[in-house]
């Protein structure tokens, strides 16, 4: 980068490197942060729902698993789609759509006369989750310093918390009611869409951020976010074409083609390796992580055969909250003390070890009380380790013209392996139970603890200009060969 875009846009990211957090660092996580409160509350109410729907439409194990599941595999459809177009037309352009997208598929599926369409209508609601992903916490990234970054980041995904708590009180409550069930779970699913409206206008006001409109050479643009965010007032800067960097020019011309952003991150050997370590990890926590929770009626049902549904759902409901709920913000709080790296290498253990003790244990399902603490435990190490950090950890290892690219295809694998496990979790559990299900969770746990040793490097407090100097520099030494 020469000296003239350098003091212009160079000085700048380094200003946002090292600011403090301000209120509209908050006001971003807020907006960024309701999208997973509602992708967390719709991939997981789907299990209440299908309790309910199974004595009023007796659906085949087949039909009851793409209930369940069919949001996932659309999700990644949607990850990968959202995710590249942001990269080419920016952050901000396409930000609010998908939880558009993900309204009506929620509006929708209360209206489903039968499973099959129930089963299209949670695709169209996929489609809008997996969206969400890539762009939002790239947004958090992008804005965040580098010494608060992986507490921001985390902070958006703990929003699920909210999700995952907040579901099962509303079932509860229905039950507890007296409606009748078709009325129930129509409810339930209808409310996924009012979170998501709620933010979509704030979604469309926010502004683009400063470090891809740097990479677009939109300098003076890049002065006014900046500036919003830092609490100094917006000095726009004309910098003429000539005075940009040649990088920028290039990630311009490059942003405008679709397949670009792919062959960059497979042609760059050290993007490639990043991608694939993000991804296979993701996938590896995703299966365990979603098998278990989204099946947890099933899982319960194993633990407490006489209790009622309201019963199983208020004991999930504490699970999250005693366990699940402390996880998250101990990742946070402690993302940018510890690193990712130690984070995601104790939660995959701790996941493996409590799988296994609740595959191997003989007759845990018939000890409540020893049940409830190992599977307690595995939620606050599934959060406190992978949950959180296969999140932030895409966000900060690409270059900024495949941020969201790549972010996109790590949460489209994870959501492969979220849509293997959901699918294959009840068919485990009418096999062998527990400990088929548990075996398979703790064999994932595993294999994703050794993807992270040896696929995947340290980003704690590193700027994410540095995190793309190596991979920019292979790229330059192949272009020159």
């Amino acid at each position: 980068m020469n000296s003239a875009a350098a003091g212009t846009g160079g000085e700048l990211l380094k200003q946002l490197d090292e600011a403090r957090i301000t209120r509209a660092h908050w006001k971003i996580l807020f907006i960024s942060g309701m999208g997973f409160f509602t992708d967390a509350y719709d991939l997981f109410i789907i299990g209440v729902a299908m309790e309910l729907l199974k004595d009023e439409w007796h659906p085949s194990a087949t039909a009851a698993g793409l209930v369940s599941s069919t949001a996932l595999i659309a999700s990644a459809i949607g990850a990968v789609a959202f995710g590249r177009i942001a990269d080419i037309l920016g952050r901000k352009r396409i930000y609010g759509y998908e939880v558009l997208v993900l309204a009506a598929g929620a509006i929708a599926s209360a209206f489903s006369p039968n499973i099959w369409w129930l089963i299209a209508f949670r695709f169209i609601l996929g489609i809008g989750i997996g969206g969400d992903y890539p762009v939002s916490s790239t947004i958090m990234s992008e804005y965040a310093s580098r010494t608060t970054r992986g507490m921001m980041v985390t902070l958006v995904f703990s929003m699920q918390a909210a999700g995952l708590i907040f579901g099962p009180l509303l079932a509860a409550a229905l039950l507890w009611s007296g409606l009748s069930h078709d009325l129930i779970w129509r409810l339930l699913l209808a409310f996924g869409a009012i979170p998501a409206l709620a933010v979509f206008q704030m979604r469309r006001h926010l502004a683009e951020t400063p470090r891809f409109l740097h990479s677009q050479g939109r300098h003076a643009e890049m002065h006014a976010a900046a500036g919003n965010v830092l609490g100094t007032a917006a000095s726009p800067a004309t910098v003429s074409a000539s005075a940009l960097p040649a990088s920028a020019g290039a990630t311009r011309t490059a942003a405008r083609s679709f397949g670009a952003g792919f062959r960059q991150l497979i042609d760059n050997r050290q993007l490639f390796v990043r991608l694939l370590g993000v991804s296979l990890a993701w996938f590896m926590m995703d299966f365990a992580y979603y098998g278990n929770t989204v099946s947890a009626p099933l899982v319960l049902g194993a633990v407490m055969p006489h209790q009622d549904l309201i019963h199983k759902t208020l004991a999930q409901l504490c699970i999250f909250a005693v366990a699940a709920l402390p996880g998250y913000f101990v990742a946070a709080l402690t993302m940018d003390r510890l690193g990712r790296k130690p984070i995601q290498v104790m939660g995959f253990l701790m996941m493996a070890l409590c799988f296994t003790a609740l595959a191997l244990i003989p007759g845990i399902e018939r000890l409540v009380v020893p049940f409830l603490i190992i599977y307690g435990v595995s939620y606050f190490f599934t959060e406190f380790g992978p949950n959180a950090t296969t999140f932030v950890y895409p966000a900060e290892v690409f270059p900024v013209e495949t941020r969201t690219t790549g972010h996109g295809i790590a949460s489209a694998t994870g959501k492969i392996g979220a849509f293997v496990g959901v699918f294959l979790f009840p068919i485990f559990m009418h096999w062998r139970g527990l400990v088929a299900a548990e075996a398979a969770a703790a064999m994932a746990s595993i294999l994703g603890l050794a993807i992270t040793l040896w696929l995947l490097p340290e980003t704690r407090c590193v700027s994410l200009e540095e995190l793309s100097k190596p991979a920019a520099a292979a790229a330059g030494t192949a272009a020159a060969a």
